[in-house]
């Protein structure tokens, strides 16, 4: 896949509401496959989903990017590999805690994530008043209840400087390399990873073929198409609207759930919603930093 060409760049560049219209599809896409990945379960459990997804995310994107990666310079390879680290422990740490600490609990904590990434990354004080008012939604939409199992809150934490990490870093990636060419290989490094893992539950479970198929499609629509719409979005909006925008996922993981698993939506969660919707307009209310151009220096992977 080529890079984005100049007429992509001015139709994002300075166009923020643009940039969340893809965050929008990212995340739609994202939870999507999470309701579809939940019903593999049963079959594979939560972390051979994640080892499945990797797999066939990683099956797709080098079949489209057809990266040479035997061209990679050292610049080049040290955010990919570390992307690939922040793609495996995001996934799994995340349903580490899913698994201790409940879902409420879990998505509330990893969202500190992107949440940190945008505050840290603004002056602003309504960036400060529409982080407050996101996490704010997020809590009245998980409603996260009291826990003592420090390891589940240990893992969410874990999950939530992976997120950060992988925001960071992803633009990095965007700004050195064409196409989804890192996203790629990223991807299939965290899956090789992770083959091992989906090896031995595959052996011990043997899980019937629907189990399979349910994954397959989550690794599309969870992995392989919000890789890359957020590569190419980060490339041309600022880590503020990009981590305010991060809120979304919990959102539409609700809207979701009300529709595609048939779970009822109390008032408060409404509440949370509205209050998450707002934040997200009020970012993109006003003069906004653009990011870097392309090829100059952005936040390291390290931060």
């Amino acid at each position: 896949m080529s890079a984005p060409g100049p007429a992509r760049v001015s139709r994002l560049s300075g166009r923020p509401g643009r940039g969340l219209a893809v965050i929008c599809a990212s995340a739609l896409s994202t939870q999507s496959g999470a309701a579809v990945g939940s019903l593999a379960f049963s079959g594979l459990t939560p972390v051979g989903v994640v080892a499945a997804r990797q797999l066939v995310a990683a099956t797709v994107l080098l079949a489209i990017a057809r990266p040479r990666f035997w061209r990679f310079t050292g610049s080049q390879w040290s955010p990919v590999l570390l992307l690939a680290l922040f793609f495996a422990g995001m996934n799994t740490a995340l349903y580490a805690a899913l698994d201790r600490v409940g879902l409420g609990t879990a998505v509330t904590i990893e969202f500190l994530g992107p949440l940190a990434v945008a505050v840290l990354s603004s002056r602003r004080p309504r960036d400060g008043l529409c982080a407050l008012m996101a996490l704010t939604g997020v809590v009245l939409l998980t409603r996260p209840g009291p826990t003592s199992d420090l390891l589940g809150l240990g893992f969410a934490v874990l999950a939530a400087g992976c997120w950060a990490g992988y925001i960071l870093t992803n633009r990095v990636v965007g700004q050195r390399l064409e196409g989804v060419q890192g996203v790629a290989v990223g991807t299939a490094i965290s899956a090789l990873g992770l083959l091992p893992v989906a090896a031995v539950i595959v052996w011990h479970l043997q899980p019937p073929l629907e189990a399979f198929l349910f994954a397959a499609v989550a690794g599309v629509l969870a992995s392989a198409v919000p890789y890359s719409l957020d590569l190419i979005v980060l490339r041309h909006i600022s880590p503020v609207v990009f981590g305010l925008g991060m809120s979304l996922h919990p959102l539409f993981a609700a809207l979701i759930g009300a529709g595609f698993l048939a779970q009822q939506l109390p008032l408060i969660a409404w509440t949370g919603i509205l209050l998450v919707v707002l934040s997200n307009a009020l970012t993109l209310s006003g003069p906004l930093r653009r990011p870097p151009p392309r090829g100059a220096a952005g936040p390291g992977p390290s931060r």
